[in-house]
């Protein structure tokens, strides 16, 4: 008779690793393909993009991005005869179509109206969501349930709800079309989130480490600075990936509350028109530029949001 095994019961058989490894890469694979393929849109020419059926192999061309950053007029054959030789590779790839251009587009702006909005209400959600967390995690607040759960209910609510009242008092404080409108708003949806997640966090983090610092002389907020926010970093990183997402991807309040100077980049991709309609080139590589932020934040903080996600999954 054999002996017994030595494996444990609750160890995955080889044979299982690798089923849930192909699985997790075919999955990986199949949520990939449209982003490739916004990717592999902005790379095409304009009859490309719209070619049936699709084309996979192509010439690839950068008229969607120099479409994107400019703007562009029709001319009669005779005035574009009288033009002198382009300057430029991308004022040749437009007298191609027999245009010229004008000007440059407004995606850069709309572009920067995501950057300051998105990162600015991230950071006052996750400053308020740190401050708040600490206080019902440390502190006896009274009715601390109902008011945890009262600010939970905040986000249950869908945004178009709420999006009339909210129309009509910002135009009241002249708030419409403003980045600190924007912001505050963005800041207001996502404190909810940033509370909830990081009081698990911070519940997380034992009591005797701020305890043992008050004794040595430190002050409560010396000791909330140099113990608790350390230890809560990783926290801290998941939470601030969550609340940008949302602020960098919001469509409805951004389309209803903004039109000119504080527009950002969602509402402003959809609507770029080229020659016969859409120019599905220069949205696909506006799409692209605005998942460039994205990812890089995730990537850079990849680590803390893998630690973050599962701090306190498991307690010794």
């Amino acid at each position: 008779m054999s002996g017994p095994s030595t494996r444990s019961v609750l160890e995955p058989s080889p044979w299982s690793q690798r089923l849930a490894a192909l699985l997790v890469i075919v999955y990986a694979l199949i949520t990939m393909i449209p982003l490739v393929w916004i990717v592999l849109t902005g790379l095409k020419t304009p009859p490309d993009a719209i070619a049936y059926p699709p084309k996979v192999f192509f010439e690839p061309s950068l008229e969607g991005y120099v479409n994107l950053f400019t703007a562009r007029s029709r001319q009669a054959p005779e005035y574009m005869a009288s033009l002198p030789p382009p300057t430029s590779w991308y004022d040749e790839l437009v007298r191609k179509r027999n245009m010229v251009i004008t000007g440059p587009s407004r995606f850069a702006e709309r572009y920067l109206n995501s950057v300051i909005i998105g990162f600015g209400s991230t950071f006052l959600a996750v400053f308020l969501g740190t401050i708040a967390a600490y206080g019902f995690s440390r502190f006896k607040v009274p009715l601390k349930d109902d008011l945890l759960f009262f600010i939970l209910s905040t986000r249950m609510m869908p945004p178009i709800a709420v999006a009339v009242p909210i129309f009509l008092m910002y135009r009241v404080l002249g708030l419409s079309d403003t980045h600190l409108g924007m912001i505050l708003l963005y800041t207001m949806v996502n404190v909810s989130l940033a509370v909830w997640l990081l009081k698990g966090f911070i519940d997380e983090i034992p009591m005797e480490y701020e305890e043992a610092a008050l004794v040595d002389g430190y002050s409560r907020m010396q000791a909330f600075w140099k113990v608790v926010l350390p230890q809560a970093k990783t926290g801290i990183a998941a939470t601030a990936i969550f609340c940008l997402i949302f602020a960098w991807n919001e469509y409805a309040f951004a389309l209803l509350l903004t039109s000119g100077e504080a527009q950002t980049a969602p509402p402003f991709i959809p609507i770029i028109i080229g020659e016969g309609g859409l120019d599905w080139p220069a949205v696909g590589a506006g799409t692209t530029l605005f998942l460039l932020p994205i990812v890089f934040f995730t990537v850079l903080l990849r680590k803390h949001l893998l630690r973050g996600i599962t701090f306190g999954a498991v307690r010794k």
